[in-house]
């Protein structure tokens, strides 16, 4: 498994740990935890700094499309999401959460681990989670 995750029920948190190939199925896995486990508005960090990715574009339109899904049911209810990823992956998942950007919540791309936590834990964001 590529993907690895803590919960934290008490602040509201997931962090996601990608490290080596993450194929589709590790994105599928992690959406259903995150939907299984009804914690879709927590706050979600996504560190892909160690991770590379496997997945064709079609594979990434499908993961598009799950995402669009989520976000229709939950509407407002989504917690905000910080990604981490490498530099040469900046831009690539930036634009990439653009075009995911429909719903309105806080969503940001970040170089720097301890960047993306001092967002997802500021007053702004904490005051966005749902609930």
């Amino acid at each position: 498994m590529a993907l690895h995750w803590t919960i934290d029920s008490r602040a509201k948190l997931l962090v996601a740990l990608a490290e080596g190939p993450i194929q589709p199925a590790d994105l599928d896995k992690l959406l259903d935890v995150v939907t299984g486990s009804n914690i879709l508005g927590y706050r979600k960090l996504f560190d892909g700094c160690l991770g590379e990715t496997q997945m064709s574009p079609a594979d990434l339109l499908a993961v598009g499309v799950r995402l669009r899904s989520l976000h229709a049911a939950a509407g407002p209810a989504l917690g905000p999401l910080a990604f981490v990823v490498r530099d040469e992956n900046y831009w690539q998942v930036a634009r990439v959460l653009g075009i995911l950007a429909v719903p309105k919540r806080p969503m940001r791309v970040f170089r720097q681990v301890d960047k993306a936590r001092t967002w997802l834990d500021s007053p702004a964001v904490m005051a966005s989670v749902p609930g």
